[in-house]
């Protein structure tokens, strides 16, 4: 039986959104190069919304302009999950994006709706990070069963909750070892981070280039071990992910958004059409390889464009 990591919200009470609040995202001058193959359903409220969002920083004597009228829509799909990687050169704004929808962070002026609703200061939405945050005090399971506790589950279900996310993420026998390096790898670290962030069951799970602190094999093995989490969810989860790897983008995602800058906009998206069951065999095959040159080819664009 599948483990429902992610807990999709009854949006029963939500009212359908009216046709006029659907943008086009092609009016940022997006360039679609693989449509989606699912149109957009009507009956079903966004998962996302960035609604005009500008981000302005005045501490020097010329204002840096990060976003500019910005939107962003990310479409929920009838009974299918959805993994959202965002590219870009560094500065661009990814990691800033996520810190709106997270909570941690909120623009100088604009509207971020979570199932068509304005965010509060009291939602916050689990973020994954590349630096390792568990606290170092505290045991593999005291880390993963901290968020139950802090939402008033009593210790006895919550390390029962917490054990269950433990070997799932493949813990299982070191839950009593101190969570920090190098008592732990720093996959394993990782591991520990990402079974935090969804004991909780989140709608939507944010990382922010989790693996850029990997060696290569540990990185291939943690990128197969997300997608089997994602990919064996009993209901339709939503990541967001940002990364500077094209091969782990093109590995992970199911659609992928390439943010140019000064201010941003979105300048490319496509959808990746590979089996939704992935392995590394797929990196092998001819399909992966064109998704990550083109992908490629794209990225060196941006990084010779002039500011």
């Amino acid at each position: 039986m599948k483990r429902n990591i992610f807990q999709k919200q009854d949006d029963s009470s939500i009212p359908e959104p009216e046709k006029s609040q659907v943008r086009n995202e092609n009016n940022s001058g997006e360039t679609n190069l693989n449509p989606p193959d699912h149109p957009a359903s009507t009956d079903l409220t966004d998962v996302i919304n960035l609604v005009n969002i500008n981000q302005v920083y005045s501490d020097t004597s010329q204002a840096n302009v990060v976003f500019k009228d910005f939107s962003l829509d990310i479409k929920d799909i009838k009974d299918q999950g959805q993994f959202i990687t965002l590219m870009g050169k560094s500065g661009c704004g990814k990691s800033t994006l996520l810190r709106y929808i997270s909570g941690l962070q909120k623009p100088t002026s604009g509207d971020v709706l979570i199932y068509g609703k304005k965010r509060t200061d009291k939602e916050r939405i689990p973020m994954v990070f590349q630096q390792y945050t568990s606290f170092e005090w505290k045991t593999v399971l005291q880390n993963v069963a901290l968020p139950l506790i802090l939402k008033g589950v009593s210790k006895s279900e919550a390390n029962e909750k917490a054990m269950e996310m433990i070997k799932v993420v493949g813990l299982d026998g070191h839950e009593e070892k101190w969570a920090k390096y190098p008592i732990l790898s720093g996959g394993q670290l990782q591991r520990v981070a990402i079974a935090r962030n969804l004991v909780v069951n989140p709608q939507i799970l944010l990382m922010d280039e989790p693996f850029g602190a990997l060696d290569t094999v540990t990185r291939k093995q943690i990128q197969v071990f997300l997608r089997s989490i994602f990919e064996n969810a009993k209901v339709d989860p939503t990541v967001v992910f940002v990364t500077h790897s094209e091969s782990e983008a093109v590995f992970l995602s199911s659609d992928i958004y390439i943010l140019g800058s000064g201010p941003a906009t979105v300048r490319h998206h496509f959808k990746i059409d590979l089996p939704e069951k992935r392995d590394d065999s797929v990196r092998y095959s001819t399909e992966f390889t064109e998704y990550v040159n083109k992908l490629g080819m794209m990225m060196e664009d941006l990084k010779n464009e002039r500011k």
